[in-house]
């Protein structure tokens, strides 16, 4: 059963008739969700799609969104009016300048598991504001929020993209780990995205690895930390300075790539690293090739290695929020299996994706493993997603049994007892 609110205070009622009945919930915006959780949801869905008013404040300082606003309209919506920020997952293009993007929040308006609505905020709740800033998902849901916003520095980012081959994976990966030095990178070359993925224009047995820099200005700006990747030869590359809303789907993360597309089967899997293990890199190439002769049905699947500016996320005190792994690493690793549903392929596509995860953990030896909430699948330890410190665990577990006593919202990597 599928519900739609049309007022923010439908929603506690909502969730009290399905209290009163024995049913379950869960809330959905849009259906970007990796978790391997959602597939055994049944229950009340509860679409926030009606609700994406988006109100600036006359401080301009602060805005607030309305449970379904989502990434691109925002940012389309905000840059019209000359500012920025962003919604989505924790990381984003301009954390390098503003942190992550739940360093932003200032109140959010959330309806408890009983469906109690209350404000929270550093004056009212402010330890359920601490959670909510990295495992928000565990207490209620978010109706609306008041964010920090930004004004505009520049009218246009620059893009580039680069396809190359596999004989250039060595070098590729060489140079990328010294262009991060060590989560060192500059802050306007905000965003830089790999994958291996299937261009059967270029071959039909082996993969591309393909590149994309986005840059938070002009294209002489950005050309000087571009130069070892020009020198690397490459089949092609794209590039241009665009508004900063074309970015997201000239980069990879558009709203109809693969990775956020609806209708396909999804089983992923995600480290964080401080470095790419060049060999490793090589492996899971390897791998990923053997994966598709071996099933063809899979070739829209990718592995994916993101990387971020990192100052701005590093410059908040690690204690102040939910969100554990602000000095953990600088890569974000990433595999998206995607293929039309067919469950004569769930086993063989579980067993890639933990074959590749092993790989990339094994190329960190003495490191343990750190998992991003939202990337996770929900076999993880549940100390690699919210924080090994035991203070931290038992904060957020203490959180969680008294505002969701019953697991009402354990549907998306729930906090677990101990």
């Amino acid at each position: 059963m599928v519900v739609q609110p049309g007022r923010e205070d439908d929603i506690p009622k909502i969730v009290k008739y399905a209290n009163s009945n024995s049913l379950d919930f869960l809330t959905v915006n849009r259906g970007h969700s990796l978790s391997g959780f959602n597939g055994n949801f049944t229950g009340i869905q509860i679409s926030m799609d009606l609700l994406r008013r988006i109100t600036i404040n006359d401080s301009g300082k602060t805005a607030w969104f309305q449970g379904g606003t989502y990434d691109q309209q925002v940012i389309d919506e905000l840059f019209e009016r000359g500012y920025v920020t962003r919604l989505g997952g924790g990381h984003g293009r301009y954390q390098g300048r503003y942190g992550m993007i739940s360093d932003n929040l200032v109140t959010l308006n959330v309806v408890l598991a009983n469906g109690t609505a209350i404000t929270v905020s550093e004056r009212s709740d402010p330890d359920l504001l601490w959670a909510m800033k990295g495992a928000g998902h565990n207490f209620g849901i978010v109706t609306s929020f008041e964010l920090n916003i930004y004004p505009k520095l520049v009218d246009t980012w620059y893009y580039k993209n680069y396809v190359w081959t596999q004989d250039k994976l060595e070098t590729i990966f060489e140079e990328v780990n010294k262009f991060h030095n060590n989560g060192t990178e500059p802050v306007d070359m905000a965003y830089e995205v790999g994958a291996y993925t299937m261009d059967y224009n270029v071959s039909e047995t082996e993969a591309v690895i393909w590149w994309s820099f986005a840059y938070s200005g002009s294209q002489d700006d950005a050309q000087k930390y571009l130069i070892p990747f020009d020198n690397i030869e490459a089949v092609s590359v794209d590039d241009g300075n665009v508004p900063y809303p074309q970015i997201p789907g000239l980069t990879g993360s558009g709203l109809d790539d693969f990775v956020c597309g609806s209708g396909y089967q999804h089983m992923n899997a995600q480290v964080g690293t401080f470095v790419w293990n060049v060999t490793t890199q090589r492996q899971i190439y390897d791998l990923f090739n053997q994966k598709i002769r071996e099933q063809p049905a899979l070739n829209r699947s990718s592995i994916n290695m993101e990387g971020y500016s990192t100052a701005g996320v590093k410059a908040v005190d690690a204690k102040t929020s939910g969100f554990p792994w602000r000095d953990a690493y600088n890569h974000l690793g990433f595999l998206t299996i995607t293929y039309p549903p067919d469950s004569s392929l769930d086993e063989f596509a579980l067993e890639w994706r933990a074959q590749t995860r092993d790989l990339w953990n094994q190329g960190q030896p003495g490191r343990l493993p750190t998992t991003y909430v939202n990337y996770a699948w929900g076999d993880e330890p549940i100390e690699s997603v919210y924080g090994y410190e035991p203070w931290r665990l038992e904060k957020l577990r203490s959180l969680k049994s008294q505002y969701d006593p019953h697991g009402r919202f354990n549907y998306y990597n729930p906090i677990t007892p101990a």
